[in-house]
This record gives C-alpha cells, sequence and structure tokens, in this order.
C-alpha cells in the first residue's frame, strides 16, 4: 500500500512538473511549410523533416506540451494563423516591423543573411546598374521579395514563384539570370546538389533590418500571450541545456543562431 501510495505521488508530481510550465496549454499546433530545405521539407518518404521541425519538437517537450504539425502553403501562413488552422508558425519567418501589425512573435531562434546565386563566371556586379535587365526569380511574399523590389526594382526584372525551388529550377534552365533566399538555404537547396554545381554565390550577404528584420522567429496570434510567454520560455530552455546546440550540429557546421 504505502510503495503503490508513494508511486501515485511520485507520477502525480512528474504530471504536475510537466504541465505547470504550459500551464493551461497542453498542444500546440504548428504550422509550416515543408518547401524550404534543410529548415523543413518532405524526405524521400513523405515525412516532415528540417531545422525548423526539431527545434518545434525540441520546444514542444521543453515546454511540456504535445506538438501537431500543421502542413501549409507559404502564402498562406499568416491568413493559417489567424484563421485558427493552427496555434504558431515555425517556418522560417522573419520578424518583420509588417508582420508585427498582425501577429506577435517569439525571440529569434535562428539569423542567416540572405544572398544572390548565379552562373559561374557571371561576374555580376550586385547594383541597380548592374543588374539592369537581368531576370531574378525570389519566392513569393517573403522578405527577400520585398528586398528586391525595393531595392532593384526599378533596374530589374523579377520573377515571383510559389516555393524557392521552383526559383531554383528555373535558374538551373536559364530562365532567370539569378535567384535570392537564405544563404543557408540556397547552399543545402540548390549549390550542394548536382544541379548547382555551375552556380555560385555572387556579391555580399543581406541582412538589414529594414527588410530583414530581427532574426527568425515563431509567430503567434497576438491574443495568445501565455503561448507566446511559453514558447519564448522553451527557448530560453534549450538554448540552456545543450539540445539547440545538438541540433544546429545536425544541420549545419557553424552557429546559425547569430549575433
Amino acid at each position: 500500500m504505502k510503495k503503490t501510495l508513494f508511486v501515485s505521488i511520485v507520477l502525480l508530481v512528474a504530471m504536475v512538473a510537466g504541465s505547470a510550465f504550459a500551464g493551461n496549454i497542453t498542444k500546440v499546433r504548428m504550422g509550416t511549410e515543408g518547401a524550404y530545405p534543410p529548415f523543413n521539407f518532405i524526405d524521400k518518404d513523405g515525412k516532415l523533416q528540417g531545422f525548423d521541425v526539431d527545434i518545434a519538437k525540441a520546444l514542444c517537450v521543453a515546454a511540456g506540451v504535445e506538438c501537431e504539425f500543421v502542413m501549409q502553403d507559404w502564402d498562406g501562413m499568416i491568413p493559417g494563423l489567424l484563421a485558427k488552422k493552427f496555434d504558431t508558425i515555425i517556418a522560417s519567418m522573419s520578424i518583420t516591423q509588417e508582420r508585427l501589425q498582425k501577429v506577435n512573435f517569439t525571440k529569434k531562434y535562428y539569423l542567416t543573411p540572405a544572398k544572390f546565386i548565379a552562373k559561374k563566371g557571371s561576374n555580376f556586379e550586385i547594383t541597380p546598374e548592374g543588374l539592369k535587365g537581368k531576370t531574378v526569380g525570389v519566392q513569393r511574399g517573403t522578405i527577400h521579395e520585398n528586398f528586391v523590389r525595393d531595392k532593384f526594382g526599378k533596374t530589374m526584372n523579377i520573377k515571383s514563384y510559389a516555393t524557392q525551388d521552383e526559383a531554383n529550377m528555373d535558374l538551373a534552365s536559364g530562365r532567370v539570370d539569378l535567384v535570392i533566399a537564405d544563404t543557408v538555404v540556397l547552399s543545402d537547396g540548390f549549390l550542394n546538389k548536382k544541379e548547382g554545381k555551375d552556380f555560385e554565390f555572387v556579391g555580399p550577404g543581406f541582412t538589414d533590418k529594414k527588410w530583414f528584420g530581427e532574426g527568425i522567429g515563431i509567430a503567434i496570434r497576438k491574443e495568445d500571450k501565455e503561448l507566446l510567454d511559453l514558447m519564448n520560455k522553451a527557448i530560453d530552455t534549450i538554448r540552456a541545456n545543450g539540445e539547440y546546440q545538438r541540433i544546429n550540429a545536425k544541420y549545419f557546421d557553424f552557429d546559425v543562431y547569430g549575433d
């Protein structure tokens, strides 16, 4: 009897400890794209994988909540969140002032620069005049699209795509002269593949906060303040306990958290 009572008390304490951090939240639906490797993608077995996905799972463990992933095309990410199709967006979304008017963001969970790629030997000068008449491919509805339209839109032709892979394919086939995206995405998703062997980064990396914000965060509806606090605490937890660094090392040979 005493042993049974002791076990029951231990289980109750464990349950309380696991749920106290989460408060009233027991399950979090994570919206992600599944088309932005290595951050989120579908593997050959049809399973959702990537840095964003592993970070999301680690955050749910740290917070003591159940994780559920919901697939959403990029164009519908914020509308889907506001329509309550899911509770968060963890899909490599940059924290920008424009988006902060509609949703809240956690603190960043990574920060990497944007860059152009083009055919080797193209020797493009990355200025509005140097790219005059050239065509750049970019994923639609992204900070990268906003950036090229503002900085190069008066001289360049801009072709937008539903996914980054589509832009990369048109670069490989010669239908655009350059593409721009996150450096890690372009490196892992194109340059390190056979179709990218004849291409290279050109020009500097771009991190200007006017376009690229404060880094990549998790978007949450403005009214869900408890969830925002929960996710921020979970980010701190995985940064402190080494889980973030373990996931980082699985995908990258450098620290993607940034300064």
